[in-house]
């Protein structure tokens, strides 16, 4: 597309021009052709030119993009979400409302016995499939119990997985002082409800929020929930979910420009969809994204699921979408996902009253979902700043893509801190990465070999650079990875 003659002449014009008509090029083009075809034509590049197109009657008006404020946090902003976030517990009012919302559609207070049985069943049907091969996983949770099951144990930790997430997105600068925001398959509105409650904590913010949804009684969750949490006239604006499948062509009726779109625990659960049509959804969104906007992908931790994520990531900054977060290509070049099991986790939430109801009786473990861990990515269209890391020319330091001919030897590198951690108290695994590996690489440190000079291995959060001097470089045939071995010898710091 870069090469059409037409897409040269937008270029052009808007080189010279701040605001331009389609109806003024018209006369350039080699063929006939009218306002609306070459809109369709061009529209998908616009973001990537760094222009915006509005409608105005029968024309459309082109003109270059202006890129909104961002929300910087201050101090007080970062001390009441911090405070949110260590409390733990989801708010009440939320969870009186879930609690409101089972007696209503059972006709039955949300306790009585009969009720919560019910749902113990939905729940353990629901895992019991979430569990099998993802070529027989058929994951509904779209009518009856399966909704309100949903609202018991699955939304809380979803709730506040989210607000985790605004908050690093906040504190990496992807907040706008005024946003346009589209959550992907609401279900009951998890994150349109975490976004109006971490607004409510930040002065001088707003945002519009928007969702799609294909299933009726999640829409009227959804709307009962917003109703009873989100208040009039805040700072947030939740509108009522369109109804669509994402396999359609969007909504005319949604926003032009998008600041953040989000598929969150979404894509994985789309049945019978291949890597390729889950990019396809994606791009879609994509097209609609402002050239200063960003897509946000989340799924959920376990092995499976990470790395199907990982790869359709991959594939995305294949078509043109750019890798932001939490990849850092610190050698300018991305990887291909190699089989890339990355996640983070945050503080378990307390467990709300409904969840201490269902595991009054037997197997309590299997009612209780407390957990936070997930993996996630950030994309945005191409040509907007990448201000990642970058190792430094001339740095004694080896690419993990170098690891094969250093096999049994000590090595300086620098990696990128990839995963909570996948050992125990014993042993302490990570997953690396620095975005050249053919094959996962792993760094391990034994517990009785923890020392001060190498305890950032530890404590560096999810995605930070670090310098690793003298680790030991071993391959694992059994797993087919490299392990990095951290010793009491071995110096760990942030690059």
């Amino acid at each position: 597309m870069a090469g059409n003659p037409l897409i040269a002449t937008i270029r052009y014009i808007a080189g010279t021009r701040p605001v331009f008509r389609i109806s003024e090029i018209l006369k350039y083009l080699d063929s006939p052709a009218s306002v609306d075809e070459v809109y369709r034509t061009v529209a998908p590049e616009l973001p990537r030119l760094g222009l915006v197109a509005t409608r105005r009657g029968d024309d459309i008006e082109i003109r270059r993009f202006v890129p909104a404020s961002l929300y910087l946090p201050n101090e007080t902003d970062r001390l009441q979400w911090e405070a949110f976030l260590t409390g733990r517990q989801v708010p009440p009012v939320l969870t009186d409302a879930i609690e409101r919302y089972i007696s209503r559609k059972t006709g039955r207070p949300w306790n009585d016995p009969v009720i919560l049985e019910k749902l113990r069943h939905a729940i353990t049907t629901q895992k019991d499939e979430y569990w099998r091969s993802s070529a027989h996983r058929i994951l509904k949770y779209v009518k009856g119990y399966s909704v309100l099951s949903y609202l018991a144990y699955h939304l809380p930790v979803y709730f506040m997985q989210t607000e985790h997430l605004l908050a690093r997105l906040a504190l990496e600068g992807y907040l706008k002082k005024t946003m346009t925001i589209l959550d992907v398959g609401t279900g009951p509105g998890v994150v349109p409800l975490a976004i109006a409650d971490f607004w409510s904590r930040i002065d001088g913010a707003s945002a519009s929020v928007w969702s799609l949804e294909r299933s009726d009684e999640h829409i009227e969750a959804f709307l009962f929930l917003r109703d009873s949490f989100v208040p009039r006239g805040g700072r947030v604006s939740v509108k009522p979910p369109k109804k669509a499948d994402l396999h359609d062509p969007l909504p005319s009726t949604l926003p032009e420009k998008i600041d953040l779109a989000i598929f969150s625990n979404v894509l994985n659960e789309l049945p019978d969809t291949t890597t390729g049509e889950r990019e396809e959804i994606v791009q879609q969104i994509a097209r609609r994204l402002a050239p200063d906007g960003a897509i946000l992908i989340v799924e959920p931790a376990d092995e499976e699921n990470a790395t199907r994520m990982r790869t359709l990531v991959s594939g995305l900054h294949g078509r043109g979408l750019v890798i932001h977060a939490p990849c850092t290509f610190i050698w300018g070049s991305p990887c291909k996902a190699p089989r890339c099991w990355s996640f983070t986790t945050a503080p378990a939430i307390r467990p709300t009253r409904l969840m201490e109801a269902l595991a009054a009786g037997n197997d309590a473990y299997r009612y209780i979902n407390t957990d936070i861990k997930y993996c996630y990515a950030v994309l945005r269209l191409p040509g907007y700043p990448d201000t990642g890391y970058r190792v430094p020319r001339g740095r004694n330091a080896i690419r993990f893509s170098k690891l094969n001919i250093h096999t049994g030897r000590r090595v300086n590198l620098v990696a990128v801190k990839m995963s909570g951690d996948l050992g125990d108290h014993k042993t302490h695994l990570f997953k690396v990465c620095d975005g050249t590996a053919k094959t996962p690489v792993y760094a391990v440190l034994p517990e009785y070999h923890r020392t001060p000079e190498n305890e950032a291995l530890l404590s560096a959060t999810y995605g930070a650079v670090l310098e690793m001097q003298g680790v030991l470089v071993r391959y694992n045939p059994s797993h087919d990875a490299y392990n990095l071995f951290v010793n009491r010898n071995t110096g760990v710091r942030p690059a």
